[in-house]
């Protein structure tokens, strides 16, 4: 098992929502507890209007699962909360039972890193319907937000064009943990490198940085501070030029950089962190060509994400570094994935599996019903479609019918097949040996030069086929006729 994903302490047990726990007792109490149950995870629609999103968070989801248990002090806390007539809540009896939980579920997931769509299963919990519960919380919590991320993370890399960008948003993420996921779930989607030393320390992810302004300001001159700095960090020597007037700042730094020339050393690199970054970028490069330093990169930051560097692109940008920050870290235009955990199915003692489906008005909140898995079609090395079929009753062939469209079918009998949802527990135990971040991020990369362009382009991205097996649609418009009293 890989050391990466267990270097941050686990998710408490008691990162859940009341209701978990209340619906725990309710099946304790009323003998279901003996029921087996699936449950999915899965979102209804790609983030940020896009084409697809890049699934994250497994390595927390596997460090949350292996250590799930419920200490004393949460037992103690639990025997505290009081019904409306001021009885307890929960019994004593049932708070033994949770001091004595032991997590033995079955769990397949798709490793991090894949890019998935609306529908497709990302987790599949089956085993007692009251641990199948009370996981719910954490693992939406877990998955939502890195799965957010690492999608944003995505955007922003395929807008730079093969630019090296780093993550630079932890001072304005969502709180510490918000911080720390996002640094992780950013490298994942394609980031080299981040600002939070944190991250780094714990997930093995690169680090790297400049100055503030604050630096520039403490001095009597810029260039002073830029002398100060390039002495103490002779190797590290990035200059933001922007505290003052940016070209002037840009003069200042080829002249500390010179001073670097004349004792060994080399300068990296000047930001610019405001102002006309199309403008100011290539006058930066001019100058910096015309001091003989091709070697030194343009860094640029100042609240980027995938809309402004394509624009900035497209405007002739000289701009070698992206330091993105706040709208990565915050996922900003998408404020939730807006992930689902929806029981597929129940198990009596001895019997066989029951689909369930949950029925609404709005067609994309019907569930999908069964034991789902997911394979994924390529054709020469590039993906064409995914279809959705009940483990519990394998397809023989190999078409797929769109579930928004009833009436438009596909079939794929490609010899290039893969099933995109893996082993993780069995029985409780760990079978899973999780990749490092790096090999997820690699992933990622992987992932995305299989698929069209077309499917990742910004704006009205191509609609990539996914589909339910036909025998999965049949099953599921029988239940939905039956839960309407349409079946008759």
């Amino acid at each position: 098992m890989s050391k990466s994903h267990g270097a941050r302490a686990p998710v408490p047990a008691m990162l859940t929502d009341l209701y978990q726990l209340t619906m725990a007792y309710a099946y304790w109490r009323s003998g279901a507890a003996s029921l087996d149950a699936c449950f999915h995870v899965s979102f209804r629609r790609n983030p940020f209007e896009g084409g697809y999103a890049v699934t994250c968070g497994l390595a927390q989801a596997v460090d949350y699962l292996a250590a799930l248990h419920f200490t004393d002090d949460d037992v103690a806390y639990l025997s505290t909360l009081t019904g409306n007539d001021g009885k307890p809540l929960l019994p004593g009896e049932f708070l033994e039972w949770l001091g004595d939980f032991q997590f033995t579920c079955d769990v397949d997931a798709v490793p991090e890193g894949t890019v998935v769509f609306p529908g497709e299963p990302l987790v599949r919990v089956v085993g007692p319907i009251v641990q199948c519960q009370l996981v719910e919380t954490a693992l939406l919590n877990i998955v939502n937000f890195q799965t957010l991320v690492a999608t944003k993370a995505a955007r922003v890399c395929y807008a730079a064009q093969g630019d090296p960008v780093i993550e630079f948003g932890l001072r304005r993420a969502q709180g510490p943990d918000g911080g720390l996921s996002a640094s992780r779930a950013a490298y994942v989607g394609g980031c080299v490198s981040t600002s939070n030393v944190l991250a780094g320390q714990r997930f093995g992810i690169p680090v790297g940085g400049t100055h503030a302004h604050s630096w520039v300001m403490a001095f009597e001159s810029e260039i002073d501070a830029f002398l100060a700095y390039a002495d103490a960090l002779p190797n590290n020597a990035v200059f933001l030029v922007d505290t003052y007037d940016t070209l002037q700042g840009v003069a200042n730094a080829i002249e500390a950089g010179r001073r670097l020339e004349n004792n060994g050393h080399r300068m990296v690199g000047v930001r610019i962190d405001s102002g006309d970054l199309a403008w100011l970028s290539r006058r930066a490069r001019e100058m910096l060509d015309a001091a003989g330093m091709q070697h030194v990169k343009v860094y640029a930051s100042n609240e980027l994400d995938e809309y402004l560097i394509a624009s900035l692109k497209d405007q002739g940008a000289k701009i070698d570094v992206w330091g993105v920050g706040t709208r990565l870290a915050t996922a900003d235009g998408q404020p939730s994935l807006g992930g689902v955990y929806k029981l597929s199915a129940v198990r009596k003692p001895g019997g066989p599996w029951e689909p369930r489906i949950k029925v609404s008005e709005q067609t994309a909140k019907v569930t999908m019903p069964g034991l789902q898995g997911v394979r994924r079609f390529a054709s020469h090395g590039v993906y064409v479609g995914d279809m959705i079929y009940n483990e519990l009753d394998p397809p023989q062939a190999c078409e797929m019918v769109d579930p928004n469209d009833p009436t438009r079918k596909k079939t794929f009998c490609t010899d290039e097949v893969e099933e995109l949802l893996v082993p993780v527990f069995r029985a409780g135990a760990l079978v899973y040996d999780v990749p490092r971040t790096d090999q997820a991020r690699a992933r990622t990369a992987a992932q995305l030069r299989s698929f069209d362009e077309g499917v990742k382009r910004f704006y009205n991205p191509s609609e990539y086929p996914i589909g339910l097996e036909r025998g999965l649609h049949e099953l599921r418009t029988r239940l939905i006729l039956r839960a309407r009293g349409l079946d008759r």
